[in-house]
């Protein structure tokens, strides 16, 4: 008996499995055709939407603070409660204010008298002119410093200037404030009027919407109802922080009470009329977000792997937001198994 070599054996075993791999591939990579069927690209015409989301805000804030620095006396609100226009909101102590005014006014007798008495000595050529005149002057001085402090007193407590309510208590009484410094945040909106929702778009979307486009409005704390609203303003710089621009929409009429910072979404109604493809479902390949695959036929019987940005989904088909221009009829069956080297057969239209 013939021996046989180790290497001998080791050929032999490789080419069979190259033979193996070869039917396999082969097999894998079969010429025959597969058959697929083919839809015809549908459009639609439908109203271009922008989708935001943001916070529940009032059109109006305000800080509210004395103009002059004192001892706080009283603070007549909390936070979150509703004011009126014109309603007493905090006050200070007007001991030092009361007191600045009677020497003021103890000032401007001196002053008067002052005056007179140098009139009379210029009409008798004892006073020159300039201390007539400086004693004029001293007089209007005197005037002047009274309008000042009670000015100033007026500014000694805090009267709303419009309707609203106190979103934070930022002193309270015994407090030593100075002058300027905020003793109350407030909103300037009533419990039904007056909110808006402030969303995040990006240029794109900011340069289509106009001011007046109508918005529907979804807000979570009322999940089963939806609100109208309007675009009533346009922010001209982006937020730093997020990049995105802000657009302002005021809620028209709302039914209901809001609090400051409830979560909302928004789909604006942009102007105008748009067309766009619309594909089954069955025609998507590899979708991943808004990016996915379609598979179109070309005449020699091939296929042609397109890439498309899907616009929104409903239950019957996928609007398509690019990617189909001039392309007229697409693949939905067998896609799995297409590259755009594999033959095809169409079994209907």
């Amino acid at each position: 008996m013939k021996k046989v070599s180790f290497f001998g054996i080791a050929i032999i075993a490789i080419s069979a499995v190259a033979c193996h791999n070869a039917h396999k591939e082969d097999k894998t990579f079969s010429s025959e055709p597969i058959p697929v069927k083919v839809v015809q690209v549908q459009h639609r015409q439908t109203k271009p939407q922008v989708v935001a989301t943001g916070l529940i805000t009032t059109d109006q804030e305000a800080k509210y603070g004395f103009k002059i620095g004192g001892i706080i006396e009283n603070v007549y609100v909390e936070e979150g409660q509703y004011f009126k226009k014109g309603q007493l909101l905090a006050t200070l102590k007007t001991t030092e204010i009361e007191s600045q005014l009677q020497q003021a006014k103890l000032a401007s007798e001196k002053a008067r008298r002052d005056f007179n008495r140098a009139k009379n000595l210029y009409k008798d050529s004892v006073a020159t002119l300039e201390q007539y005149q400086n004693a004029q002057t001293g007089l209007d001085v005197s005037k002047r410093t009274i309008d000042l402090v009670q000015f100033n007193k007026q500014y000694t407590a805090i009267y709303a200037q419009v309707d609203g309510f106190v979103t934070k208590k930022l002193a309270n009484p015994g407090e030593v404030i100075a002058a300027g410094y905020p003793v109350l945040a407030i909103n300037q909106v009533t419990a039904k009027q007056g909110w808006v929702l402030k969303v995040g778009v990006t240029d794109a979307e900011w340069a289509a919407i106009g001011l007046g486009d109508k918005a529907n409005i979804k807000i979570d704390a009322y999940p089963n109802q939806a609100f109208d609203g309007t675009v009533s303003k346009k922010y001209l710089a982006a937020d730093p922080s997020s990049g995105t621009f802000t657009v302002e929409l005021t809620l028209n009429s709302p039914a209901k009470s809001f609090a400051l910072g409830m979560y909302a979404q928004a789909v604006i109604a942009l102007k105008g009329i748009q067309s766009n493809a619309t594909i089954p479902y069955e025609a998507l390949v590899e979708a991943n977000g808004n990016d996915a695959f379609v598979f179109t036929p070309l005449a020699n019987n091939k296929v042609k792997r397109v890439p498309i940005k899907i616009a929104s989904f409903d239950q019957q088909c996928v609007t398509i937001q690019s990617g189909l221009e001039n392309i007229p009829s697409i693949v939905i069956a067998n896609t799995a198994f297409l590259n755009e080297n594999t033959s095809i057969t169409i079994q209907n239209k």
